[in-house]
C-alpha cells in the first residue's frame, strides 16, 4: 500500500438512482433508494477511492458497514456520496460516510476496509474451498 493514503483524505461519488436502485415492494408510485444498494455504493465509493492507493496486485475487502438510511430518494434523482478517510492502521483503512440527494442528508455512516494482496487472498480461499470439499 502506498505512503499516500492519510486521514481527511476525500472522495464524491455521483450517482443516479436508476430502478434496479429502487425497491419495488411498495409499488410503481414509491421506487425510492434501497438500503441494500446505498450500502452497496458506499462500498464501491470506497473501494475505487482505496484502488489509487494500492500497490500493484492489491485491493481491499470489506470488514464492517453502519449505516443510518433517513431520507427517501426518488427514482431519477441524483445522490452524491462522500467518503472520507478517518484512519489508518496498517492495511486497516476506516471511512466517514455521507450520502445527499438534491433535497437532504439521506444516510451517513462509517465503513471499515483492509487492504489485501490479492495472490494471498486467493489462496485462503482456494484452501478453505479445498477443506469445504472434503468435509
Amino acid at each position: 500500500m502506498k505512503d499516500t493514503l492519510k486521514p481527511g483524505l476525500t472522495a464524491t461519488r455521483r450517482i443516479t438512482i436508476d430502478k434496479p436502485r429502487t425497491i419495488d415492494f411498495l409499488g410503481e408510485n414509491l421506487r425510492v433508494y434501497a438500503t441494500p444498494e446505498l450500502v452497496r455504493d458506499f462500498e464501491i465509493a470506497c473501494r475505487e477511492f482505496l484502488l489509487a492507493h494500492c500497490d500493484p496486485g492489491e485491493d481491499s475487502v470489506g470488514t464492517g458497514i453502519s449505516v443510518t438510511h433517513g431520507g427517501a430518494t426518488l427514482l431519477g434523482m441524483s445522490v452524491e456520496i462522500t467518503v472520507t478517510v478517518k484512519a489508518v492502521d496498517g492495511r486497516k483503512v476506516a471511512f466517514d460516510l455521507v450520502a445527499r440527494d438534491g433535497a437532504e442528508e439521506v444516510s451517513r455512516g462509517e465503513h471499515g476496509r483492509f487492504v489485501v494482496e490479492v495472490e494471498k487472498l486467493r489462496a485462503r480461499v482456494a484452501a478453505k474451498a479445498a477443506q469445504a470439499r472434503g468435509s
